[in-house]
């Protein structure tokens, strides 16, 4: 059996907020530690039949930015259901809220 780690670094503020996140994984290729200003995990807990989530960003992310975050987040997530259920109908409509939301982002970014 073949172990991987994804392991994350927080590194906060005074106030417990995050100024900066360090991942790094064993699977990439790579051995350097890479940086990123947000990060959105759920978790399945079977036993408690629920998501846990741990969502984190730091000062530096700004708004479009996070605006772009997860509009990606919504498209790729609707392929990942897709993936995981075989519902199509279901991964269309998600891809088709997505959309709708970026269309609004981008109208409203540049009117």
């Amino acid at each position: 059996m073949k172990n991987s780690e994804i392991n994350f670094k927080i590194i906060l503020d005074e106030n417990h907020v995050p100024e900066k996140i360090e991942w790094q994984a064993t699977d990439t290729g790579e051995e350097e530690v890479k940086e990123c200003k947000a990060l959105v995990i759920s978790l399945w807990d079977a036993k408690e039949n629920n998501t846990l989530r741990i969502d984190l960003w730091t000062k530096q992310m700004m708004i479009d930015e996070m605006e772009h975050f997860f509009y990606q987040s919504l498209i790729t997530m609707s392929d990942t259901y897709e993936r995981a259920t075989n519902d199509t109908e279901i991964a269309n409509e998600m891809r088709e809220f997505g959309k709708k939301m970026g269309d609004k982002i981008l109208s409203r970014n540049n009117g």
